[in-house]
This record gives C-alpha cells, sequence and structure tokens, in this order.
C-alpha cells in the first residue's frame, strides 16, 4: 500500500488516468448501446420508467437549406453570403427584403433528432 504522505509518481498517476479512461470509455460504450434499445423501444410506442427516473424522446428540430438549392433559388451572391451563416442570418435576409421570404420558408428543410431524456419522478 502506497504512503498517504508521498505523492503518487508520474507513472501510477498515467495508469490510474488510463485505467479511469479506459472504465469511462466501456461505460459510455455501453451507455450508447442501452440508449440506442431505449429509444427504438420509445419509438415503438413502449414505455420505460424506474422507481426514480421516467424515460421520454426529447424531438429536437433544425432548419437547414440546401445549398445547391438555395443557390438556384437566389444566386450565387446570396448564396456566398449565407453559405456558413446560420439560418438566423437567411432569415435576416428575408426580412429586410433582400430575400423572398416566402421561396425561403418554401425552401426550409426542418431536420429532427431525437436524444434520450431521463426525467426525475421527485419533483
Amino acid at each position: 500500500m502506497t504512503d498517504p504522505e508521498t505523492p503518487p509518481t508520474l507513472e501510477e498517476l498515467l495508469e490510474r488516468y488510463a485505467t479511469l479512461r479506459d472504465t469511462i470509455q466501456g461505460l459510455e460504450t455501453e451507455k450508447e448501446e442501452l440508449g440506442r434499445h431505449i429509444k427504438a423501444a420509445l419509438e415503438g410506442g413502449g414505455h420505460a420508467e424506474t422507481e426514480l427516473y421516467r424515460a421520454v424522446l426529447k424531438v429536437s428540430r433544425r432548419v437547414e437549406y440546401p445549398l445547391e438549392r438555395f443557390r438556384e433559388v437566389f444566386g450565387d451572391v446570396a448564396a456566398l453570403e449565407v453559405a456558413s451563416i446560420d439560418k438566423k442570418k437567411a432569415e435576416a435576409l428575408a426580412q429586410a427584403g433582400d430575400l423572398d421570404a416566402e421561396l425561403l420558408k418554401e425552401l426550409a428543410q426542418v431536420r429532427e433528432t431525437q436524444a434520450l431524456v431521463l426525467l426525475p419522478k421527485t419533483r
């Protein structure tokens, strides 16, 4: 057993770090796999809860504009201006009247992602 008064060596610190890293990576892999199974069951209408948590799917949406189609509709200058910009800037151009707001709205694509969320049951 090591002496509590003696600080660990660099090799001992590295060994502990590597052990923790490997453990965390293994746990993360297992957690992701379990999450995939739970999400699939919830998507199929399943219900899962423990004494402390209830599993729900949280849906988030992100609007994107496909670059080539955006360029076809609004031209090179507008595409260049918003190509490395988020939807807020494209919508700002539409609000300013530089882009047709209705065409921009029609061009929008909404992407959904689902995240598994554990809701505490004791609130």
